[in-house]
C-alpha cells in the first residue's frame, strides 16, 4: 500500500509538471534601418535631430528633451547627452566591417563635454575632395551609440553624404544616408 500511495503521489507529481505551460520569452528582433537624413548646410542654422528608436526625425521644439538621440548640422554630430542635451548618450567609433562587428563596447563612450569638444570630432568621419567639394564617409568606420535615455545601443555606418540640388555658389542643405541596427532589448548584442 505504501509503494502504490508513493507511486501515485510520485506519477501526480510527473503529470502536473507537464501540465505547466512553460513561458519562453519573446525574442525581439535587432531593427535594421537605413535612412535619409536633410541637414542644413550652415554652422548657425538649427541642427536636424533623430531618434534611432523611433527612426524618425525629432522636431526642434523637442531639442531639450531625451527624445532624440543624434543632430546634425553641415559637417558637425551632437549627441543627447552633457553640454547638447539632457540625455545620456554616447559614442564609441570603432574600425572595422559593419556586418563584422556585432557587439558594443562595454565602456568607452564619448559625449559632448562642451559646445566646441564634441565626442564626434568633424573631419574623423570623413574625407574632403577640395576639387568636387564632396564629403566622402571614411571606409571602415562605424559608430556604436547609447542612447539618450542610456538603455539602448545602436551601430552605424555613414553610406553617403550629397548635396541637394541648388541654385548659386553655396548648397543649402546635405542629405546624410546612413544605415543602423537598433538593440531593442537593451544589450550590446547585434
Amino acid at each position: 500500500m505504501k509503494i502504490q500511495v508513493s507511486f501515485l503521489a510520485a506519477a501526480g507529481l510527473f503529470f502536473s509538471a507537464c501540465n505547466k505551460t512553460d513561458v519562453v520569452p519573446a525574442v525581439v528582433p535587432v531593427i535594421t534601418s537605413t535612412q535619409s537624413l536633410t541637414v542644413n548646410f550652415s554652422n548657425t542654422k538649427s541642427f536636424a535631430f533623430f531618434s534611432f528608436k523611433d527612426s524618425a526625425i525629432v522636431a526642434n521644439s523637442d531639442s531639450a528633451t531625451t527624445k532624440w538621440d543624434i543632430g546634425l548640422r553641415y559637417t558637425s554630430f551632437i549627441l543627447n547627452s552633457n553640454a547638447s542635451g539632457p540625455g545620456n548618450a554616447g559614442v564609441s567609433m570603432q574600425d572595422g566591417i559593419y556586418s563584422s562587428l556585432n557587439t558594443a563596447p562595454a565602456a568607452g563612450y564619448a559625449v559632448d563635454t562642451t559646445s566646441s569638444n564634441l565626442a564626434i570630432k568633424d573631419g574623423s568621419w570623413y574625407d574632403y575632395n577640395p576639387t568636387t567639394h564632396a564629403f566622402v564617409p571614411k571606409a571602415g568606420k562605424v559608430f556604436f551609440f547609447r542612447t539618450a535615455d542610456g538603455a539602448h545601443y545602436v551601430k552605424m555606418q555613414l553610406l553617403s553624404v550629397d548635396y541637394l540640388p541648388f541654385v548659386g555658389q553655396v548648397p543649402l542643405q546635405l542629405v546624410y544616408k546612413f544605415q543602423y541596427s537598433y538593440q531593442p532589448n537593451g544589450t550590446k548584442n547585434f
